[in-house]
């Protein structure tokens, strides 16, 4: 991946990726996907018995190997940087997003972890702010990692809310 300079790449950025559990957790629920598509068209492609009723299984085979794919490249292009005033969250290859957090604007951060992600030993954070429309989240960091993100994070929230 290139690292051009851009709106969604600032010169002074230094990024963390997330670990690449998060592909193999997010792999794991397309695998099962895949297993009930085979488990819903292999049979009915063995009851039919013709040539023609296997497409629905080939299909569910393409959409499983699409994703896989797919998975792999979206988890690499998720990263986070702090800054000194704010935090930057950077996620998708096609369609991109920048998402920049001052500080100041943090009310709560969230630390959380299904039984899918706890198997896979990771977590994620997300900042609660004022505006309805923010989707800071960081999924993929080891617990670790999230505790002492939120803990940075919370503590740097509260300084600049004490200076407004």
């Amino acid at each position: 991946m290139t690292t051009a300079s851009g709106p969604f790449d600032p010169d002074d950025v230094t990024w963390t990726p997330v670990s690449f559990r998060l592909a193999h957790a997010r792999l794991t629920v397309t695998a099962i996907v895949v297993v009930v598509g085979f488990a819903v068209t292999v049979p009915f492609a063995l009851l039919v018995g013709a040539a023609w009723a296997w497409a629905p299984a080939a299909v569910v085979a393409a959409l499983g190997l699409w994703a896989a794919l797919l998975i792999t490249r979206q988890v690499r292009a998720i990263a986070y940087a702090e800054r000194v005033d704010d935090l930057l969250i950077r996620k998708g290859i096609l369609f991109r997003s920048l998402v920049v957090v001052p500080y100041g604007r943090m009310q709560y951060v969230d630390v959380t972890a299904g039984p899918l992600a706890r198997q896979f030993g990771i977590a994620s954070v997300q900042l609660h702010t004022a505006a309805v429309g923010t989707n800071a989240t960081i999924g993929g960091l080891p617990p670790q990692e999230a505790a002492r993100l939120r803990d940075r994070l919370a503590s740097r929230g509260e300084a600049r809310l004490a200076g407004l």
